[in-house]
């Protein structure tokens, strides 16, 4: 490569990283996916430290997938040290980073901390993280943490819970779910029977089973 077009590259390289941070939602997006179609490792730090304040979905969406499309070597413990950030977008979207990536070494970083934060959306991204992470064999024990998440939140909340419990397979987390559809708690009750029926039919309406199984248990008390 010629001094010349070194400069041209370094000139564009500046460009791009001018655009990411740029006004206009579409520009930042061209931005992200010019940085994965082409990747450069000089691109993931400012990748990574856009994901935690870039406020459009489908912008956020391409600057993960732009990542994906890096060195796992490199962007992986950049994307990793976002898990500890004050910030709640930016771990979360770190957790929703490291499930697309899917190199299954983080998963000693997906903590029970994170599986229970006070943080609906980081709660969230944890479940759905874990759910994909998690080592061969495992499953029962992440099954068994995330039950005790049975309840929570409002309908949607509730629906990520259970598909992430879903993903697991029948066989590590129905018997899991034996206690909770006992429990005192009419909702954890509601939300444990309408995940063992998207056990048996992922097509169903979740929040419709959850509202079933409620007037169910309520008639119970």
């Amino acid at each position: 490569m010629t001094a010349t077009d070194r400069d041209q590259a370094t000139a564009r390289r500046g460009r791009m990283l001018d655009a990411l941070s740029g006004p206009d939602s579409s520009i930042r997006l061209q931005a992200a996916l010019a940085m994965g179609t082409d990747p450069d490792v000089r691109f993931v730090e400012p990748l990574v430290a856009r994901c935690a304040v870039e406020p459009d979905f489908f912008v956020r969406d391409m600057l993960t997938w732009a990542l994906t499309r890096h060195p796992v070597e490199v962007a992986v413990p950049l994307v990793v040290a976002e898990l500890d950030s004050s910030r709640t977008q930016a771990c979360s979207q770190a957790l929703h980073t490291l499930s697309k990536i899917g190199d299954r070494s983080v998963w000693p970083s997906i903590t029970a901390a994170l599986l229970h934060d006070r943080d609906d959306e980081i709660a969230r991204s944890a479940w759905r993280a874990a759910a994909v992470l998690v080592p061969d064999g495992d499953e029962p024990a992440l099954a068994a943490e995330l039950v005790g998440e049975l309840g929570r939140g409002d309908k949607d909340l509730r629906r990520s819970l259970s598909r992430a419990l879903v993903t697991l397979g029948d066989e590590a987390v129905t018997p899991v779910l034996t206690v909770p559809r006992r429990a005192a708690d009419p909702q954890v009750r509601a939300h444990a029977m309408a995940t063992v029926e998207l056990l048996h039919d992922p097509d169903i309406d979740l929040a419709g089973a959850i509202d079933d199984a409620l007037r169910i248990t309520l008639t119970q008390e």
